[in-house]
């Protein structure tokens, strides 16, 4: 379970951990907060479902969010810098995409942005890929993938 070893790492580290969740509407926060030590690193999370929302936390104007797409690797970007400024985290990460059944912005389910903020001014968006079946198996897929990705840039930093 990539979440355990998320909260590990961090922990190790001393670090602190803060989400923003579209489509997985707080799975991730939730995921690793069910670890065991959790409460030394997960400092909070957002769920900016709505677009409306979205523009709110992200201090963004809704008709630029709507222009770039809440289904961007801008978006996601945008979504972990505002994780992190809210939650005065360490780290964060953002996950923004299509659950299902239907297309959204004209992207089909699975499709999934993946942002990660964190020390030195590191970020980065990227989107997940392979992500299949009902909603719920691409939330869960959605989450897994998010702790592969912070992970490795956790593990980057050195």
């Amino acid at each position: 379970m990539a979440a355990r070893e998320v909260v590990t790492e961090l922990t190790g580290r001393g670090r602190t951990l803060a989400s923003c969740e579209s489509l997985t509407a707080g799975l991730f926060a939730a995921t690793c907060a069910a670890v065991p030590g959790a409460s030394a690193v997960l400092r909070g999370g957002l769920v900016t479902y709505a677009t409306e929302v979205k523009a709110h936390f992200l201090a963004e104007p809704l008709a630029q969010l709507e222009r770039q797409g809440v289904v961007s690797a801008e978006t996601a970007l945008a979504m972990a810098r505002a994780a992190r400024r809210h939650c005065g985290a360490d780290w964060a990460v953002s996950l923004t995409g299509v659950a299902g059944p239907d297309l959204q912005e004209g992207h089909p389910p699975g499709t999934v942005f993946i942002g990660i903020t964190g020390p030195a001014g590191l970020e980065s968006a990227r989107q997940a890929q392979g992500l299949a079946g009902g909603r719920q198996s691409i939330r869960y897929g959605a989450v897994e993938r998010a702790c592969q990705v912070l992970l490795e840039a956790v593990r980057a930093q050195g």
